[in-house]
């Protein structure tokens, strides 16, 4: 997450049908992918800690990273990697006093620029500007303006990934910013066959 290199982050709904889910991020680890993140969008009867176990089993085993969506007390008792935060969290002293072990940080981000002189101040690993165009999975989300992209990056070393209605198609569009990835939902768990969702989006990155 730290380099420079341009990649895909994928965001995995646990709602889904597990074994559809499980086979589908099985099939997507064959591509070069450099994160995953477990979408907060649990069922409520569902075994969070063992569905956690199992991506984590998934994507360890091809050194894919594994995030969760906000919920960054299960850092503490499962094998995952990281934490990434819709919002600043109002209890950043407590989480960073809890969580022994080496995470990655990450944080949504739109057209405020305080939210990344935050993730900046405190050294996070990276950070999501959401959302690029209208999307079904980022409807809480606003368009971020290219400018803030822009400006960010000039003053910034933070990693930024763009996420948020993103396909193929317009990815063209983004073409005159600098950023380090983007991450996608739908566009791959959506199709009929994800790896070759994968493969489209990294020729259009160049990848």
């Amino acid at each position: 997450m730290k380099n420079k290199k341009k990649g895909i982050y994928l965001i995995i709904d646990p709602s889904m049908d597990e074994t559809v889910l499980l086979d589908k991020i099985a099939k997507v680890l064959g591509e070069e992918i450099v994160a995953l993140q477990i979408w907060d969008n649990f069922q409520e009867t569902q075994n969070r800690h063992a569905f956690i176990e199992k991506i984590c089993a998934l994507g360890h085993a091809k050194n894919v990273p594994v995030l969760i969506n906000n919920h960054w007390h299960l850092l503490k008792n499962t094998s995952l990697d990281g934490v990434h935060f819709d919002a600043i969290p109002e209890n950043w002293k407590e989480i960073k006093s809890e969580i022994s072990k080496e995470y990655i940080i990450g944080l949504t981000c739109n057209n405020d620029l305080s939210d990344v002189e935050w993730a900046a101040k405190n050294q996070l690993d990276y950070i999501s500007f959401c959302s690029l165009f209208p999307s079904i999975t980022s409807n809480s989300c606003e368009l971020v303006s290219f400018d803030t992209i822009r400006e960010t990056t000039k003053k910034y070393s933070l990693p930024v990934f763009l996420a948020g209605g993103i396909t193929p198609q317009n990815l063209a569009l983004l073409r005159d910013l600098d950023f380090d990835g983007i991450a996608v939902v739908s566009g791959v768990m959506n199709a009929k066959i994800p790896e070759k969702a994968i493969q489209e989006y990294r020729r259009k990155l160049n990848l």
